[in-house]
């Protein structure tokens, strides 16, 4: 557990998962309506998407709390267990999902960014990753067009930081995941490009 002001980060598994799904589906219906994901969630969809990590022994769960208000998420699981689509790039490339860990979302709410707190969220992945034998470590990230009529023009990628968490992009792996944008009539797929770290 780390605590600054009063703050408190934690991580659970498993069962340990359940307490915090709708909390954890609200934070991502709110933070993936901004920029670059735009996506048009329904709570009925978030809570079926997180109820697989309560079902996985090796699944992971960092929670930020102010107080008992819970402000920030990040999950993690074997990418073997993760959805198909992030499993077949690896696959086509002929490398083993066995072997990776995947870092799913991470979500903080605006007022509390900044504070070093995304950081916490690859310690406490990689953490777990290599608590688990997993020594290799990946995610993924939605790429739009520089042009996209919606693309904030104080937008800074997440790219640097990324890279100063030593890991690389993999352009060569790419899946497409579907969602609904805001505004949008309908889901429409999205390329998503890999990221990985030796670990």
């Amino acid at each position: 557990m780390l605590k600054s002001m009063n703050l408190r980060v934690d991580v659970f598994s498993g069962a340990e998962v359940a307490p915090f799904i709708p909390e954890l589906a609200r934070l991502r219906m709110a933070v993936f309506r901004e920029w670059p994901y735009l996506y048009e969630g329904s709570l009925e969809y978030e809570t079926h998407y997180l109820a697989k990590f309560m079902n996985l022994p090796e699944s992971t769960l960092v929670v930020v709390r102010d107080g008992e208000r819970v402000v920030g998420a990040s999950t993690a699981l074997p990418l073997a267990q993760a959805e198909v689509e992030f499993r077949e790039p690896f696959i086509k490339a002929g490398l083993n999902p066995q072997d990776w860990y995947y870092f799913g979302e991470s979500v903080l709410e605006p007022a509390y960014r900044g504070r070093g707190l995304g950081v916490a969220f690859f310690h406490h992945r990689e953490a777990r990753a290599l608590e688990l034998g997993y020594r290799r470590a990946t995610f993924c990230a939605v790429e739009r067009p520089a042009e996209h009529p919606l693309r904030p023009a104080d937008y800074v990628p997440l790219d640097a930081f990324w890279q100063r968490r030593g890991f690389s992009k993999r352009p060569d792996l790419v899946c497409q995941f579907t969602w609904r944008d805001l505004g949008q009539p309908q889901e429409t797929p999205k390329p998503m490009v890999f990221w990985v770290k030796h670990l």
